[in-house]
């Protein structure tokens, strides 16, 4: 893999990772448009490497945070940082089960298909546009918020609809504090994130060649740095209701994915 490339795919994945724009989507809109001999070939490792990357990026951004909670949890009581675990692990089952028994159908849904992208977008654009009209509360995700952001979740698992756009999005609909709902939907997914890359890393299918060490390295250094970035950003983003331009950016790029996928 040519460095320029591993730079690209990494700020991608970091951008997009946390922007409510759909990495999945995009990518399958470029293998449309560019033709998939024009797009890098990302193996598993590289694929892993940079998940990792965003998955330390969220870490380092909500570091406090994290020790915070963990040290309540260490309490062994019944108290808000156990609590948060809980509905962290509350919203993974909806994600969990669709990765365990519907893994086969759901990455027959990732072969160009165009029309479906821009639906997809235009959904996300619906999300994003209702969720930037709602009024800010100082409301908690509670349990049942926690296992709807969690199906949500598991839907955005469909190419175009954007994982952190919905589940923030949906977070906010149910009248959660805005801030509290970008914590929440941010945290949620590292913990399925590191499940992912241990299942690729124990499954053997990882190959390793020294020959990529260096691409490797650049690319986790680029997502790495584009996460902090886009993590941040977002947060700030929604505290200030600013995503009916991401809407915006959506439904322009469903309409011409769909126009393009009739054309065509």
């Amino acid at each position: 893999m040519e460095i320029i490339d591993a730079i690209i795919l990494g700020i991608i994945q970091g951008l997009t990772e946390f922007l409510p724009v759909s990495s999945s989507g995009h990518l399958e809109l470029g293998k449309a448009i560019l033709g998939d001999k024009s797009i890098p070939e990302e193996s598993l490792l590289f694929t892993v490497v940079l998940h990792f990357a965003t998955a330390l990026s969220t870490l380092v951004v909500f570091r406090k945070d994290i020790m915070d909670i963990i040290k309540g949890a260490l309490k062994l009581k019944w108290n808000e940082d156990l609590q948060f675990i809980s509905k962290i692990v509350v919203s993974m089952i909806p994600a969990v089960t669709v990765g365990l028994f519907f893994e086969k159908q759901l990455e027959q849904l990732f072969g160009g298909n165009i029309l479906l992208v821009g639906f997809m977008l235009l959904v996300t654009a619906v999300l994003l546009f209702f969720a930037d009209k709602a009024k800010n509360t100082e409301k908690k995700v509670s349990f049942k918020n926690a296992f709807v952001i969690g199906i949500a979740q598991a839907v955005a698992m469909l190419p175009g609809i954007s994982r952190s756009g919905a589940t923030i999005s949906t977070s906010v609909l149910l009248g959660n504090d805005k801030t509290k709902a970008a914590r929440f939907s941010f945290l949620m997914v590292v913990p399925l994130i590191f499940g992912k890359i241990a299942k690729d890393v124990l499954s053997g299918d990882l190959s390793y060649n020294s020959g990529n060490f260096t691409a490797l390295s650049i690319g986790f250094v680029a997502a790495f740095i584009a996460g902090l970035f886009a993590c941040t950003w977002m947060i700030s983003l929604v505290k200030k209701s600013k995503l009916t331009y991401f809407a915006i950016y959506c439904a322009i790029v469903g309409a011409i994915a769909i126009i393009f996928s009739l054309l065509n």
